[in-house]
């Protein structure tokens, strides 16, 4: 989103040699705001100004980012006077290194229609009160666009965390870049390439973020590199990867993925991601249960209900066959395409070493479901004998998976799902997602919408240990409102009801609110 309007012009009655340009730049730890600030004030400094920058310190998330405030003035030989922070009203650009930050410096009034260049990443970082909430808490990134444009002067978004990441640096250079596109400032793009180099350290990718950057915000797209070119034009005329692997898996998952392209066209789609994740998971045999499964939802849908039950089934039954236990969490920490992120995302250079500590804290129970079922089973049926182990057993550990014997340990650990389906935590697994799914298709024929509710409410369980223990008491807390509800005409959207209730708060006070209203409706069928 771009706004090639005139840069910025004095105010009325202020002689331009006196203007006193006023800078906003916030950012949260890592993102290089404080060298940002140095940088602006180098180029101000480069192009005959004086300048000066000063921190306001803040709690990134909660009462918002470090702001960074830059005051400049050209050097008329009389100094100015400037500013320890900024006032409200009274910037003239603000730099936000993130959306929701942008969102937060207009209701902190920073930003005004009438004089306010707004430039920030349009990329998004979930804020606390984002993550805390059970289910989808992200907030409306069209709704800070949509305001943004109403309240700045100009306003400048685009991706520049992906131009840094792509040119392995820090977001700083490319808000520079963009600062420099914009033209907001009276300096040439030599003075912010020279400020960059002054540096002498990661010289090289911060300059080609910079210039990325400051030719998107010019509205030029950059001309790939022939390295990326020819990338591209060999991507285009390779066909797809195939699946390789022994034959005798192979021409198992050919018999599931011709199962699959014999469904119902609105349902494939999500049977085909539900299965690659349930092999990946497991193993062949265990996407043919799920297959099986999906199959029972199928024979009781049709087209003109649009498949939503069957479509909710194979979204669904995917997430509960793939349950998180112990084995699932240490075959994932030890995958090699998760250390190639990792160093991705740390951004180890070639030749460095990569020490990695990951921290474990299970419980008797989840020590309980790595057991043969028999014998879990007989140590959770003594209590004594549970808390006995459980002292023992339900402490945080630390384990170093860049060692041998601490990626040894959850090798094993990883490699005993060969064995899952003779394990405890699995038959409490199956028999839970038996009773939910018949529960749902049982109602199928005299209450679609009910059964389909009932099937999108495996929506609650989520997460290992603590998590889905607190997960799976809201799930049976919303179902327990099924006796009270069946027969009634608007039975499927009460459920729904209760289910984004539990979603929205972490401790269910909102829940337990709409259990109660659902407690006063009667046993009388809503008219």
């Amino acid at each position: 989103m771009l706004d090639q309007a005139s840069p910025l012009r004095p105010k009325s009655g202020a002689h331009d040699d006196e203007r006193v340009l006023k800078i906003a730049v916030l950012a949260v730890g890592g993102q290089g705001g404080g060298v940002l600030a140095d940088w602006i004030t180098d180029v101000a400094e480069r192009s005959g100004y004086i300048a000066q920058s000063t921190s306001v310190a803040g709690v990134a998330q909660r009462t918002g980012a470090t702001i960074y405030y830059i005051e400049m003035a050209r050097d008329t030989g009389r100094l100015p006077v400037f500013a320890l922070s900024p006032s409200q009203g009274d910037v003239d650009i603000l730099i936000a290194a993130e959306l929701m930050e942008a969102g937060r410096a207009i209701i902190r009034g920073f930003v005004t229609p009438e004089r306010t260049t707004l430039i920030t990443s349009s990329h998004r970082i979930a804020a606390v009160s984002e993550k805390i909430e059970p289910g989808d808490g992200r907030a409306s990134s069209e709704k800070v666009h949509a305001t943004a444009q109403a309240a700045a002067k100009r306003f400048i978004a685009f991706d520049m965390e992906k131009i840094a990441a792509d040119n392995g640096t820090m977001i700083s250079a490319s808000l520079l870049g963009a600062l420099a596109g914009s033209d907001a400032l009276p300096f040439p793009r030599e003075n912010y390439e020279q400020a960059i180099g002054a540096g002498g350290r990661g010289v090289k990718a911060s300059l080609a973020a910079f210039g990325a950057a400051c030719d998107r915000a010019r509205g030029i797209s950059a001309a790939p590199s022939s390295e990326k070119a020819s990338a591209l034009a060999t991507s285009e005329i390779q066909p797809t990867p195939t699946v390789r692997g022994p034959e005798t898996q192979l021409k198992g998952w050919r018999e599931l993925a011709a199962r699959v392209a014999a469904l119902p066209e609105p349902v494939r789609d999500m049977a085909e991601r539900g299965l690659k994740k349930v092999v990946d998971y497991q193993d062949i045999a265990y996407g043919g249960e799920y297959l099986d499964r999906l199959d029972k939802a199928i024979a009781l849908d049709n087209a003109e209900r649009g498949y939503a039950l069957s479509i909710a089934a194979a979204k669904h039954l995917a997430n509960a066959m793939c349950y998180d236990d112990m084995i699932r969490v240490a075959d994932l920490k030890t995958r090699s395409t998760r250390d190639k992120r990792v160093r991705k995302e740390v951004g180890v250079k070639q030749g460095s070493v990569l020490q990695v500590t990951e921290y474990f804290h299970p419980r008797i129970e989840e020590f309980c479901g790595t057991l043969p079922a028999g014998l879990g089973g007989y140590i959770e049926s003594r209590p004594k004998l549970a808390a006995f182990l459980d002292r023992r057993i339900n402490r945080g550990r630390h384990i170093r998976t860049d060692s041998f014997s601490g990626f040894a340990m959850l090798w094993f650990i990883g490699g005993l799902r060969r064995w899952r389906r003779r394990l405890l935590r699995h038959r409490i697994e199956v028999e839970h997602l038996e009773r939910w799914y018949s529960l749902a298709l049982s109602h199928a024929r005299q209450d679609y919408a009910l059964a389909t509710e009932i099937l999108n409410c495996r929506r609650l369980i989520k997460g290992y240990s603590d998590t889905h223990a607190r997960a799976q008491s809201k799930f049976d807390r919303v179902l327990s409102a099924l006796p009270m509800l069946e027969g009634r005409d608007d039975a499927a959207d009460w459920i729904r009801r209760l289910r984004e209730a539990a979603l929205k708060d972490e401790k269910g006070d909102m829940l337990d609110g709409a259990l109660k209203t659902v407690a006063t409706l009667g046993d009388s069928p809503a008219s």
